[in-house]
């Protein structure tokens, strides 16, 4: 210890740290600090001084400026100290909140401090003497806020929200709140603890729920959440500091009882029945509904439908309807009436989520009535398949191809004919189902595909099977040379290349052999050059054409004569160009013989015109009667009607033939050249004459008007009418007819007007 009575003022020293207290005699709570001292003698350097923080209560009440220290110099006694202090919350930001005396060296501070702002202030102390400059080293200040209980706590949020099934046991974690303390961390006035105030509804019992005092965490106390009773819950939960003795803050936690399984779906009856006809896939058989006591549309209420039996060979399936409370069974595959006609399902129905608590699986009985349908008969195989030679005999059996009827309670009787046969080949018989060859087969045809060709055969109404047909080839076919023109040159000539082809396959076809024919073998040379022939002149021949007869034979010795047309060139080498004119192989006896034909053509053809003039040409001899005032019939030597009476349509005459049966019709091809058009009769009586000409020219020209000598059938209304004859025959002696208006249609009508409208004297 070191006391100093001259300023009333001691120091303690422990372990190097020196403590400096004064009090002033006038103020014993203010602590004074001396500036450290660092001397020469050895009593000095052992010691270290160490300047004590100077600790200030937050929210001190004043009066403000509080002096909280004072600075002192050990050189006051013999010089003049002046006192100032330097940095954050002096001359810096927060400038002013502390201050000193000049002359006393008094530290000030001059309003409430708020640790939560700043919790301490580090600045410097400068003492000068007067006239003498710094008479101390500058001593650093600290100042600690000293925390004070002025905050309570805070929740993170001021309502929380929480789920908390149904179904929930005692223990489970609901969820956690969470406060914090804005005074000093790690002591009592930030220390937090939580506890539940109140439950809002208390029931089915209160303290529902409790909270761990010191994480905040909410489990349920104790069983017996039931929403559909009690769906919401609200928590009113404080947070105190002080270790649960100081202020609070205050939150709410609302609390929604979520639904849990514990309501299973029940169908609305307990057993479906149906008629489903069999071989239909996809229908559906019938709709299940169910009910279910849990929250609408989530997992525990949405309905899942399984087949539990019944259903050994998957011929049904179920699903869940849109509205997740149906449950419909369709066929997955078609339903046979001859193998079972009844089906009986039992059908479970759960939820998407398991039972939260153990719960019964409610069942439907679902009865399937097979309605039975006529099905079409059945080949067996769908497909068949049977090998035969192309040159197969007509009338030679080709297979046996039979369907079976599935409805064999029905007893039908299976008929068979052909669907489709392409090119005409086969028969079938009506009762049996044995195929024949109707005409000859070819493998090379354009309906066989790949040495196949197919047919479909039917079975009574419906059934259809395909019966495809394996040729097996023939040697029918001789080889063929597909190139059958060339140009070579008569000079040093190149070899030409000949394509052959044969139809058959393989087997009947190559090698072939080629040989000359007829004079080709002595200006020619033919040899195979695998499937081709190579073609060349033997001796040097004359521009002109040329026919090669080649003889081709396939493996099998089936051969046939084929011509080459040659063109030689009078030129050299590979390029056949000729440009000298062609002499015709044969010369002027050939040509000779082609005008001869011509002529005796044309001979042959006027020989035929002179005939058919003729016989035009010959007279004809009228036939005249006394009484008969025409003078336009003539007497032909041939029966039947002219040549203008045959080209016209006989569709006409079978108008009004439906009424009288007794008379024959004759059905023709109608003519369809286009009709005249006819002229509408006119208003003016001067125009009839042009209206008749007109109509009468179009009358004979139009294909579908009847001749002058066909057989007219009107309407018929039945016979044994009393009515008189309307003939124009006998108009002429009508004694009640006036004809007087023919003299005022024109010049046209003269003649009729000088015959019917005149007196006797014009008659005579």
């Amino acid at each position: 210890f070191v006391f100093s009575n001259d300023d009333s003022r001691f120091m303690v020293q422990t372990d190097g740290m020196l403590t400096v207290s004064t009090f002033n005699v006038n103020d014993p709570q203010v602590p004074v600090l001396y500036f450290p001292k660092s001397g020469e003698g050895q009593r000095r350097r052992k010691r270290e001084w160490v300047i004590p923080d100077i600790n200030v209560p937050e929210n001190n009440r004043g009066p403000f400026p509080l002096k909280i220290s004072q600075i002192r110099s050990s050189e006051d006694k013999i010089k003049k100290i002046y006192y100032s202090i330097t940095g954050p919350g002096a001359d810096q930001p927060p400038a002013g909140l502390f201050t000193m005396d000049r002359l006393t060296g008094v530290l000030y501070v001059t309003q409430p401090l708020d640790r939560e702002k700043q919790a301490k202030y580090m600045f410097q102390a400068h003492a000068v003497a007067e006239s003498s400059g710094n008479a101390e080293e500058p001593m650093e200040i600290i100042v600690n806020v000293i925390d004070q209980n002025d905050n309570k706590p805070v929740f993170s949020q001021d309502t929380y929200l929480g789920d908390v099934p149904e179904s929930s046991l005692a223990g489970f974690e609901v969820i956690t709140v969470t406060a914090t303390d804005a005074d000093e961390p790690n002591t009592d006035n930030s220390d937090i603890r939580y506890r539940i105030i109140s439950q809002h509804p208390q029931l089915p019992s209160d303290f529902l729920f409790v909270i761990n005092p010191v994480t905040g965490v909410i489990r349920v106390n104790t069983p017996g959440l039931d929403r559909e009773k009690y769906p919401q819950y609200t928590l009113v939960v404080h947070a105190v500091d002080g270790m649960g003795e100081g202020s609070h803050g205050e939150a709410k936690v609302i609390l929604t009882v979520t639904d849990s399984n514990d309501n299973a779906p029940l169908y609305n009856q307990p057993t479906y029945e149906a008629d489903v006809e069999e071989n239909q896939v996809g229908v559906v058989v019938t709709t299940m509904s169910v009910t279910d006591g849990d929250e609408p549309h989530t997992p525990a209420w949405n309905a899942k439908f399984k087949i539990v039996s019944g259903d050994p060979g998957g011929l049904f399936n179920v699903t869940t309807g849109s509205n997740k409370q149906e449950g419909i069974i369709t066929t997955a595959k078609g339903l046979d009436f001859e193998k079972n006609s009844k089906h009986t399902l039992l059908v479970a129905v759960e939820n998407e989520v398991p039972f939260a608590v153990p719960l019964p699986t409610s069942t439907a009985t679902v009865v399937v009535i097979v309605k039975d349908v006529n099905e079409p008969p059945v080949f067996d195989p769908v497909t068949k398949v049977v090998s035969k030679p192309e040159n197969i005999p007509v009338n030679s059996e080709v297979t046996t191809y039979t369907a079976t009827d599935p409805d064999t309670a029905r007893k039908q009787t299976v008929t068979y004919k052909i669907i489709s046969d392409p090119a005409g080949w086969l028969n079938v018989s009506k009762d049996k189902g044995v195929i024949r060859v109707k005409s000859l087969m070819d493998r090379e045809s354009d309906f066989v595909r790949d040495s196949k060709y197919t047919a479909l055969i039917g079975a009574s109404a419906t059934g259809t099977g395909t019966l495809v047909i394996q040729l097996e080839d023939f040697n029918d076919n001789a080889p063929v040379i597909e190139d059958r023109s060339i140009k070579i040159c008569n000079k040093d000539p190149a070899e030409t290349l000949l394509t052959v082809t044969d139809k058959d396959g393989p087997g009947n076809a190559a090698p072939y052999a080629v040989s000359l024919q007829g004079t080709s073998k002595t200006n020619w040379t033919a040899r195979m050059n695998g499937t081709g022939i190579i073609l060349n002149l033997a001796t040097e021949l004359p521009s002109g054409e040329y026919l090669v007869v080649l003889r081709v034979a396939d493996n099998q010795g089936l051969e046939q004569d084929s011509t080459v047309q040659a063109t030689v060139c009078d030129c050299r080498g590979a390029d056949a160009i000729c440009q000298d004119r062609i002499v015709t192989v044969g010369g002027l006896p050939m040509i000779l013989g082609i005008l001869g034909g011509i002529l005796l053509l044309l001979m042959l053809l006027l020989l035929l015109l002179l005939f058919a003039r003729r016989r035009k040409g010959e007279k004809r001899e009228p036939l005249l009667q006394d009484d008969d005032i025409r003078d336009n019939i003539y007497k032909y030597d041939e029966e039947g009607g002219g040549e203008d009476d045959q080209d016209y349509d006989l569709s006409v005459l079978h108008r009004g033939l439906d009424n009288r049966p007794e008379v024959f019709r004759n059905d023709v091809v109608p003519n369809f050249m286009p009709a005249p058009q006819y002229r509408p009769r006119p208003a003016n009586p001067e125009e009839i004459g042009n209206f008749i000409d007109d109509n009468l020219k179009a009358a004979d020209n139009d294909p579908t008007a009847p001749p002058y000598d066909s057989l007219l059938v009107f309407d018929y209304e039945g016979g044994g009418s009393d009515a008189g004859s309307l003939s124009s025959l006998n108009s002429s002696s009508s004694g009640d007819q006036d004809y007087n208006c023919l003299s005022e249609w024109g010049p046209r009508f003269k003649k009729l007007a000088d015959m019917y409208g005149g007196g006797e004297d014009d008659m005579m």
